[in-house]
């Protein structure tokens, strides 16, 4: 600064005016007049739901459901194997759903409720699989027969 002097001299070291009627706003609460003001609250989660994508649930034709059957069967009596399953879980909020893959045990196959459990408490309706994969099915072969000899859900199997 230099030693002149100025036409706001006078003031310029004054105290800043002070109110006698309000009480002095805080810092944080000035600030505040100035943040951004969302006029559209929501829009744009609304925006981002709209955009999501789900997916369609896929009819299995009767070949694909007796190979479901047909492996199900298998796992009644062998609930110790790994097996890959895929099945469709439904949006809650739109139509459609979303494709899951879990590999993990079948502790318990539901046949009423037509439900599995799995050893990761994970409960899969039996109506909702898509495939059923693991390296136990690649070593056998499983025939069109066996549906036929009494592998389809019996009724009076109970809870494992």
């Amino acid at each position: 600064m230099s030693d002149s002097t100025g036409k706001y001299d006078d003031i310029i070291n004054m105290p800043r005016p002070m109110s006698k009627t309000r009480k002095h706003m805080s810092n944080h609460d000035r600030a505040a007049q100035f943040a951004p003001f969302a006029a559209l609250t929501g829009y744009d989660e609304a925006v981002s739901e709209t955009a999501r994508l789900t997916d369609r649930v896929i009819d299995l034709d009767e070949y694909e459901k007796d190979e479901i059957n047909r492996k199900l069967c298998y796992l009644r009596d062998n609930m110790d194997t790994t097996v890959k399953i895929t099945f469709f879980v439904p949006d809650e909020k739109k139509e459609g759903g979303e494709y899951k893959t879990t590999e993990a045990e079948i502790v318990k196959i539901r046949y009423y409720e037509r439900e599995l459990i799995l050893n990761t408490g994970e409960v899969i309706a039996i109506d909702k699989i898509a495939a059923i994969e693991g390296d136990v099915f690649d070593k056998l072969e499983f025939q069109k027969e066996e549906a036929a000899q009494g592998c389809a859900y019996e009724e009076d199997y109970n809870e494992f």
